[in-house]
Order: structure tokens, then C-alpha cells, then sequence
């Protein structure tokens, strides 16, 4: 039987001539690419729309009848057949902008290692931004060339499922997705084997197996403890993200840094830089430096050439999102391990500490800062702000010369952008505009749409995230999932005609979601407007642990509850991926309410402006950088010393006072034939300021010329 590898059979009834969608349901580069994406879906268009949009599960459900008929329809064969020379093209590679200004590497030379990755809705092993951030990286490393790999974990069971009881509280629920139903697929190491490892930690040994996934051109590898060569604790450890207690979160972090670094040498992968997302995996350093050790170099020698090549990229300035485990699990865990690294018990426990911590466990952010010489904020506020929280790391050192770069965070255009707009900025900036995404004289021409036409496709937007959220809350009542008082809640009484708001982020205390209710009847005034009519959209899910989180939660849903705000507030459950191209495309303003300076960078309110939607947001994170007094709405915080609650109040006064005064009338001030000129001014505004400046084609390009181009010419040729 032909296949496409020996995990993933093609369907027996796939036709000959079309028995290469089996291939292109494989790799993700179809969910990025509009005409691979319409090609699946003239396939069986509601099948396609049932199973979440996963060709994988598309090609495995629809009937061999429907395929015959397809095989014979010559349009859909020439469709088919553009398609996939365009798929073929895309991975030769031939003229991408790495290969034009490095050349064409031999082997992928540089490692990114991740605790999760957006990818799509299919592969659901993503909590949030990290890991969309994190997937947007890799599908712009393959669009630009840049030889890179990527390293996480399966999470057979991923992140946790969202539900809403009908008193309003948080529930998670977890569930093991189908591996068969999805683009996944066993590695190989070059002889042809599965790519097993396994991993010593304390009295245990561990073992996983490698899987792959093809993004583009790039492959990213992940770990599962899930095999039967261990007991039913050590398959557990890589079953759930972010799940467990810490001394579950240490032993996946382990596997992960330690892990990966072993996985990448049986695959014969031998990158010239690593590159560590966050401090999960941080451990990467310690299993290089025992490598070189074992070689023969002594530490001192063996750190620094490890240091010149690691790059760590730190995202939050929020205490609880540094890693600290206890010094009795680091000894449970690693006796044995760091005489390995020519290290004594303290000297090793001093890798995870700085001159202000000693004593207060083991801090994965240092261990990365104390082995990485290239080291990077998202945003340059963030930059600033970590200079300044880690200004004691380099004790005596003037905080401007604290080496802590910053590399502002981008999103992938293509795979955020809507339809409908994109056809737009086809025919009025140009057929190759994502592939240009960077360049900010083409995005000038976005003065030359048609207001009526922007216009237009804005309300198209707008109607189609109303009917997404109409039908699933219809089919969690159909399915017995919402009770008839939950209903109203979900949204099915929202006016497609009102200006509606978007608030849709992880439920964190500092992201203040319940800030927009400080004055109920302030907030009333204003939804409830017979002739102005506003509404408000909230989704987004907290930690399972995070109590403060489903508490917020639970007075969002109340205030949906609410008859006197009921039909123009929504919580829409389950927040992922899918849900959040409706929201970023579909809303009219985008909300974000970070209590100053906590807020890294954030990347939802880039994604809402490459769809024409508005941001109004405190100057924190990326937009401190990207207002710029015409393109948006922005709240000045008080400083950082401030009381909490003057802070918050200040906050909320600026955002009702922008709302009646600004936000409001000038959504609602029309011309004759209905069109509001000035509000689709600040629109235009809006993408022709964020669009080139903050996507990953900028962003990654970055990486390259300030991070990875200086780690790898560093890094010892005879590495």
C-alpha cells in the first residue's frame, strides 16, 4: 500500500490522480496558505466545517464517491494540480530571504526549544501567547528560509478544555486527542529507526519517543513520555501543558532542555545556535556543557562556549511566570549529575540563583541569563523593564549597559489574516503583499482603498464572528451543553450593526478584564444607547490554579447574566486558536487593560490592527512602541509606584472617558450613505502604521541579524 510514511497511511480511496492531498494534509503549510486551504475545503465544505478544519480528518470521513466525482471534475483537477506546484516551489526554497543573504545552509544551525507551539487547532498543544508566538516563529522561519528546527513536548491530553458551569465558574477538562487525526508523525533517525530517548533524572530513567510535524520547510520535533517502556508515572509526565505540581513541571523541563538536546543528537541534528523561548528550557545549557566536558574542556571553557551560543528570549516581567523550584527537588533530581559538569553541590546551585537570590531556590530565568550571552525582551518597553528587574544579575553596571536586548514581537500575517481583507490588500497594495509584509512603502497604497469598500469587507467581518457565535452557542444547546440561561451569555442576542469590543486574552489578575465594569452605570449608559449601541466580547481561560483568574472569570459571566447588561455583553467559552481569527477579524476595537508595567509585549491587538480593528489599549507592551496618537487609542498609566487602586482607577477613568468622548461618536458619525469616514481614516491609519512594523517577517529577521548571526559566528568551528 502506498503511504505517505508508516503512521500515516494514505486513505485507500484517494484517487490516483489526486493522491497527493494525502501529502499536503500533512504539512501545515496548507493552514497558512488560502488556495490550499479552499481547496480542501471544496472537498465536502461541511465536512470540512465538522471536523474543525483538519484535512488530516477531512480525507479519513469523506465518502470515496465524493472523491471519484472530484477526480473527474476537471476544475477541481486544475485546481488541484496549482495547488500543489505552488506547494512544490514553496519547498524547494529556491530565492527565500535567508538563502539570498546567507546562502543555503547544508543542515538546519539553529535550535528553538519551546514549552508549547500554536501551530493550529488539530495539533493543541498551546495554552496562549507563548506558544502562538512560538508557532508564528517557526511558519515565518520556513516562509524567509531561515534553517531552524524546532523542539517541544506531544501533551497527549494538550492543554485543558474550557467549560462554563451555569452558575459561571471555570472547569477544566482534559482529553486525549487522536495522534491518527492529525499531521503527526513518528521521527527517524538517519538509519531509518523511530527516534527514542531516554533521560536519567535522580532514581528514575525516563523514556520517550520522538514525533514530527512539517511546518513549511522546517520540522518541529516533540517529546512523548507516553510508551510502554515506562510505568504509568513516567508516561504521565509529558501528558498535560503546564500541568501537574512542580516537581511534575521540573521532571518536564528537564526532559525537555536535557531531552531535547539528546533528541537532537540521534536525529543527527547539530545545530550552531539554541535558542531557549522562555526558561522551561533552560536546562538545554547543563546537557551542552556536559557534552563538551565529557569531550575534555573544563567548565570554565565548556560554559563560555555554551554562553556565546545560546540565545534566551524572557517574555514576562510577572514574578509567577519565572520557574523556582526547591532546592530539595534540584538534589533529588540532579545528584549525580552535576559532577558530570565538573561542579560541586553549590557551585552548581549557583548557576540558578544572582547575587539577591541566593538561598530562594533554583530560578530558571537565571540559570538562562547565567549560560546565555544573547539575551532578549519582546517589546522594547519589556527590554526596559528586565533590564531593570535584572539590573542585580550584573551587579555595579549602569542599567542602560545591562546586555538584555529587546526584539519586539510580530505575527504571522497569512496565517491571521481574513479572507476577505486579504483579497483586499491583493487588489489594492498587491498580489505578493504578505510576502512584503516588512516593507512599509507598499502599505502606504492603503490610502488608495475605497472606503466603501473597506467598509464593506469590515461589516462582512463583523457579521461572519456574529454567525460563528450564534452557531456554537445553538450547538452547545442542541448537544445539551448550555442550559437555556447560558445561552444569552454565549452572544446570540449581539447586534451586528453595534460597535463591539474585544476583549480575548488569558484571564490573568494584571490583565484587569473586569477593569471596563468599575462603574456599572457609567458602563450602562453606554451599552444600552438606543442610538449608539455598544457591546462587549470577552473569551479566555485561566490557569486551572490561578483562583484570582476564574474569579474574574465568573463576574464577567455574571455580568452577561445580568438583565440589565444581558444581550450586550458575551464570555465565549474554550478560547483557541479558531475562536481567535473570528474575534481579531470580526470586532470593531480591540480592549487590553494590563495593570503598567507588567504587560511584556502581547500580540492579539497586531493581529486585530492587520484586520482593520482598532486598538484601544494602556501604553504598555507593544503598543508603548506602536501608538502613535492617530492609529489607536492609548492610556497613559501612572508610574509604576503608584497604589494598585489609584492606578486602577486612574485607568478606568481615561478608558470611559475615551470611550463617550472619542471611541463612541466617532464609530457612529456617518455620512449620508452610512459610511463613517473618520473612523475608517484611523482604520487605514491603523494598518498602514502596525501591519510592516509588527509582523514576524520584521520579527524574525531580527532574531537573525541581532541574535542568531552573532551567536553562530561565535560558536567554534570545530563544534
Amino acid at each position: 500500500m502506498n503511504t505517505v510514511d508508516n503512521a500515516n497511511p494514505i486513505p485507500k480511496h484517494l484517487p490516483q490522480n489526486l493522491i497527493r492531498l494525502a501529502e499536503l494534509s500533512q504539512n501545515l503549510w496548507w493552514s497558512w496558505t488560502l488556495e490550499a486551504r479552499q481547496l480542501f475545503e471544496q472537498i465536502d465544505p461541511t465536512l470540512w466545517y465538522f471536523t474543525h478544519h483538519n484535512p488530516v480528518r477531512l480525507l479519513q470521513e469523506v465518502k470515496p464517491e465524493r472523491l471519484q466525482e472530484l477526480a473527474h471534475d476537471p476544475v477541481f483537477v486544475r485546481f488541484y494540480s496549482a495547488v500543489m506546484k505552488r506547494f512544490d516551489e514553496y519547498r524547494l526554497g529556491n530565492g527565500t530571504w535567508y538563502g539570498k543573504t546567507y546562502g543555503h545552509p547544508k543542515s538546519p544551525s539553529i535550535a528553538y526549544f519551546s514549552a508549547e507551539f500554536g501551530l493550529h487547532t488539530s495539533i493543541p498543544i498551546y495554552s496562549g501567547g507563548l506558544g502562538i508566538l512560538a508557532g508564528d516563529h517557526c511558519k515565518e522561519a520556513s516562509d524567509l528560509g531561515v534553517p531552524l528546527v524546532g523542539i517541544g513536548f506531544m501533551y497527549p491530553q494538550g492543554y485543558f478544555r474550557q467549560r462554563i458551569t451555569p452558575e459561571g465558574w471555570q472547569e477544566a477538562a482534559y482529553a486525549p486527542f487522536n495522534r491518527e487525526e492529525s499531521p503527526i508523525r513518528p521521527a527517524l533517525t538517519p538509519s531509518g529507526t523511530p527516534c527514542k530517548i531516554t533521560v536519567v533524572m535522580g532514581h528514575r530513567t525516563v523514556a520517550a519517543q520522538v514525533w514530527r510535524v512539517e511546518v513549511g520547510r522546517i520540522v518541529l520535533y516533540l517529546i512523548d513520555t507516553d510508551v510502554p517502556e515506562n510505568n504509568p508515572e513516567n508516561r504521565a509526565l509529558s501528558a498535560r501543558l503546564y500541568g501537574g505540581d512542580q516537581e511534575i513541571r521540573l521532571c518536564q523541563e528537564i526532559l525537555l532542555g536535557i531531552g531535547g538536546v539528546r533528541m537532537l543528537r540521534e536525529l543527527g541534528i547539530n545545530p550552531t545556535v539554541f535558542h531557549a523561548n522562555e526558561g522551561h528550557s533552560a536546562f538545554l545549557t547543563l546537557e551542552r556543557i556536559r557534552e563538551f566536558v565529557q569531550k575534555g574542556s573544563t567548565h570554565a571553557e565548556a560554559s563560555e562556549l555554551v554562553r556565546q551560543s545560546t540565545v534566551f528570549t524572557t517574555h514576562t516581567p510577572v514574578p509567577a511566570g519565572h520557574d523556582v523550584f526547591p532546592y530539595y527537588l534540584m538534589d533529588r533530581y540532579f545528584t549525580g549529575y552535576w559532577e558530570q559538569l565538573g561542579l560541586s553541590r553549590e557551585e552548581f546551585l549557583r548557576l540558578g540563583e544572582t547575587p539577591e537570590s541566593r538561598g530562594q531556590g533554583f530560578n530558571m530565568t537565571a540559570l538562562a541569563m547565567n549560560l546565555a550571552a544573547h539575551v532578549n525582551g519582546v517589546s522594547r518597553e519589556h527590554g526596559r523593564v528586565s533590564r531593570e528587574m535584572w539590573q542585580h544579575h550584573w551587579p555595579g553596571l549602569a542599567t542602560d549597559l545591562i546586555p538584555i536586548k529587546s526584539v519586539t514581537n510580530g505575527i504571522h500575517a497569512p496565517t491571521w489574516i481574513g479572507p476577505d481583507m486579504s483579497q483586499l490588500y491583493g487588489k489594492f497594495i498587491g498580489p505578493d503583499w504578505a510576502e512584503r509584509c516588512d516593507e512599509q512603502t507598499q502599505w502606504q497604497r492603503v490610502s488608495d482603498i475605497p472606503d466603501s469598500q473597506l467598509w464593506a469587507v469590515r461589516q462582512h467581518m463583523k457579521r461572519r464572528l456574529m454567525g460563528f457565535i450564534r452557531e456554537r452557542a445553538r450547538t452547545g444547546w442542541i448537544n445539551g451543553h448550555l442550559q437555556s440561561s447560558q445561552v444569552i451569555a454565549r452572544g446570540t442576542l449581539l447586534d451586528p450593526e453595534a460597535l463591539t469590543i474585544g476583549f480575548a486574552r488569558r484571564f490573568a489578575t494584571y490583565k484587569r478584564a473586569t477593569l471596563l465594569f468599575s462603574d456599572l452605570e457609567r458602563l450602562k449608559r453606554l451599552l444600552q444607547n438606543h442610538w449608539r449601541p455598544v457591546q462587549l466580547v470577552f473569551a479566555g481561560k485561566a490557569h486551572p490554579a490561578d483562583e484570582p483568574g476564574r474569579y474574574f472569570i465568573h463576574e464577567v459571566v455574571n455580568f452577561c447574566n445580568d438583565h440589565k447588561l444581558g444581550g450586550h455583553v458575551a464570555f465565549l467559552e474554550d478560547y483557541d486558536m479558531h475562536m481567535a481569527k473570528f474575534l481579531v477579524q470580526g470586532v470593531d476595537v480591540w480592549l487590553n487593560t494590563p495593570r503598567f508595567p507588567l504587560e511584556a509585549s502581547g500580540t492579539s491587538g497586531m493581529k486585530a490592527a492587520l484586520n482593520g480593528v482598532i486598538n484601544c489599549s494602556v501604553l504598555d507592551g507593544w503598543w508603548k512602541e506602536g501608538y502613535n496618537g492617530a492609529n489607536g487609542w492609548g492610556i497613559d498609566p501612572l508610574p509604576p509606584s503608584t497604589d494598585q487602586h489609584e492606578q486602577d482607577v486612574h485607568d478606568a477613568e481615561e478608558l470611559y472617558r475615551l470611550l463617550e468622548q472619542e471611541i463612541v461618536p466617532l464609530y457612529y458619525q456617518r455620512d449620508l450613505d452610512g459610511t463613517p469616514r473618520g473612523w475608517l481614516q484611523m482604520v487605514k491609519e491603523c494598518i498602514r502604521t502596525i501591519a510592516p512594523q509588527f509582523c514576524t517577517k520584521r520579527m524574525v529577521k531580527d532574531y537573525v541579524e541581532t541574535m542568531y548571526s552573532k551567536a553562530a559566528v561565535r560558536t567554534p568551528s570545530s563544534w
